[in-house]
């Protein structure tokens, strides 16, 4: 009986066994069970894009601009100076105009051909960015985009050609016509620091239509006269605007100030036309301006002076090369607008005209003077029109030999005074006709109404002469013999008649008469080259000296006594 439940009993625990081997077993408790499941990836997430932060257009660029500063040229090189680097140490000379302006105007010798807006995916093709590099292009708008660009980029040494090719050939430097410039090869790959500003720059560059974001000056003229014109932004400097005038309604933003303050512009979606001297700095600030987001700006190709070569008009200038020209032209050959000693000795005992006194007080108190005269130093004159009669009365001028004389006569008739004349020779020749002197000082002037005149000539006119430096821009003739001995002896112009110069002058001098000088501008080298105008006596000289430093000459001085005092040194004359 026993046996038999023990039996039951085991039977029943294998059992139980067995069953529990064919059951899932339960979740631990501490494991709940999860609510989703989540699919496997296909591939692993890519990680979350940081957003770049936008271009500083603004602070690229007046970081530029505050590298190219005025007293180097704003960056730019002139062809003179352009043609003296490559003959010495030429740099790497880029043109990037269209092939077809170089088909049809030639091209600067030594030159590679990059068009602009292929330039920056070439830059293999470039130097090194630390070598000397000059752009240049038909007027020097697209240099100044190519010159901005690559010095965005970090090459440091780089230049345009002012007025681009258009100022090589005006200055009768050479050009190869016939062919093409020499193809660029693979110099090296630049380093480039800033991938975001190089695609910018090149997406600007490439992506430029036909006339490159420039508008001509006919267009200009003809947009300043619609009922919506474009507002115009002069980026010249203040003295540029003051000597060269500028287009009327222009706002005055000069180029390396223009950062400082951006009140003045008009919305971004306002059409803005830039305009400089050239086309150089208005080129580079369209671009900034375009980056910048202003979606309609242009550049007067050409500048200023296109403007002032299609003859529009221009505020608060002076055409001083046609006031010039037409006034030396109608010089009378009979004179020369000049009174002999004699003369004048008549005119005073007749019917006295104003005489004018023109020299320094010193020379006065120890020369005399010609009783009855007015004293105004000549770097005075134009500040004491008061003290002067009326446009239309009779006025002789003198000085100690003619010189300041002249100037002074030239100045007063260019500002409408109709009766003016010089004392040919002046005090000296005076007293040499033994005729008398009054010792002290002349009596100061009485003030009255001052004339109604152009207030810019005077201002031109008074500029020049109160700037005359010691000694009146004259050179004495042993002194003068002495620097055409030198080794870098100055051009002499003479500007007698010619039958003057058929009784002698002085070798090697060109003979221009004055009526024709400056329309003979031709015949006469570089504007800073020195150059000596000669005359019989000096009055002529002085006019087609002032004349000649008005229209930008820097080293041009008069032959005091011309040729007079010449003979009187007994040095030599050649004759023809």
């Amino acid at each position: 009986m026993i046996k038999k439940i023990h039996l039951s009993l085991v039977m029943l625990i294998v059992l139980s066994l067995v069953l529990g081997a064919c059951t899932t077993p339960a979740a631990p408790p501490t494991a709940a069970p999860p609510t989703q499941v989540p699919a496997a990836p296909t591939q692993a997430p890519e990680p979350t894009a940081v957003p770049e932060a936008p271009l500083d257009v603004e602070g690229l660029f007046a970081g530029l601009i505050d590298g190219l500063p005025a007293d180097k040229s704003f960056g730019t090189i002139s062809a003179a100076k352009l043609n003296e680097a490559l003959a010495d140490k030429p740099p790497f000379l880029l043109d990037v105009r269209e092939v077809s302006e170089i088909e049809s105007d030639g091209y600067i010798e030594g030159a590679v051909h990059i068009a602009i807006r292929d330039l920056l995916k070439n830059l293999d093709q470039l130097p090194g960015q630390g070598e000397p590099i000059v752009v240049y292009c038909g007027s020097g708008h697209r240099g100044g985009l190519a010159l901005a660009a690559l010095k965005l980029l970090g090459y440091s040494d780089v230049r345009n050609l002012g007025g681009g090719l258009g100022a090589w050939k005006k200055a009768s430097l050479p050009v190869v016509t016939g062919s093409m410039p020499e193809a660029g090869k693979t110099l090296g790959s630049p380093a480039i620091e800033d991938q975001a500003l190089f695609t910018t720059l090149d997406e600007f560059l490439s992506g430029m239509p036909d006339g490159f974001y420039t508008i001509k000056a006919d267009k200009l003229g003809e947009a300043l006269a619609a009922s919506t014109p474009p507002v115009l932004i002069d980026v010249r400097t203040l003295d540029e605007w003051n000597k060269d005038g500028y287009i009327e309604g222009a706002l005055h933003l000069p180029f390396n100030e223009f950062f400082a303050n951006l009140n003045p512009l008009p919305k971004p979606d306002q059409p803005i036309v830039v305009y400089c001297g050239s086309g150089h700095r208005g080129a580079i600030v369209m671009m900034a301006l375009r980056l910048m987001g202003y979606s309609d700006v242009t550049n007067l190709g050409g500048g200023l002076g296109a403007w002032k070569a299609a003859s529009l008009p221009v505020a608060g200038w002076v055409n001083w090369p046609v006031v010039w020209t037409e006034y030396t032209a109608a010089l009378p050959g009979q004179g020369f607008y000049a009174i002999k000693p004699d003369g004048l000795n008549s005119l005073l005992a007749d019917n006295p005209p104003y005489l004018l006194d023109v020299r320094e007080a010193a020379e006065v108190e120890n020369d005399g003077y010609i009783a009855g005269a007015v004293h105004i130093p000549i770097r005075d004159v134009l500040t004491n029109l008061d003290k002067l009669p009326a446009l239309d009365q009779p006025i002789v001028v003198y000085c100690g030999s003619g010189h300041r004389g002249g100037m002074a006569l030239a100045a007063l008739q260019l500002l409408g005074y109709s009766d003016v004349r010089n004392l040919n020779g002046g005090l000296g020749a005076w007293k040499k006709a033994s005729l008398p002197v009054e010792t002290g000082l002349p009596e100061a002037g009485a003030s009255g109404a001052a004339p109604e005149v152009d207030a810019i000539r005077l201002r031109d006119l008074d500029a020049f002469l109160a700037g005359l430096p010691a000694g009146f821009l004259t050179v004495k003739a042993p002194d003068l013999n002495t620097e055409l001995a030198g080794t870098t002896p100055p051009i002499l112009v003479d500007v007698r008649t010619s039958e003057e110069t058929a009784q002698g002058y002085i070798e090697g001098s060109l003979l221009i008469p004055i009526d024709q000088l400056l329309t003979n501008l031709n015949q006469l080298p570089d504007k800073s080259a020195p150059i000596v105008v000669t005359c019989q006596s000096g009055h002529r000289g002085a006019i087609g000296m002032m004349a000649l430093q008005m229209l930008g000459y820097t080293d041009v001085r008069n032959l005091g006594g011309g040729v007079n005092a010449w003979d009187a040194a007994e040095l030599p004359l050649t004759a023809n």
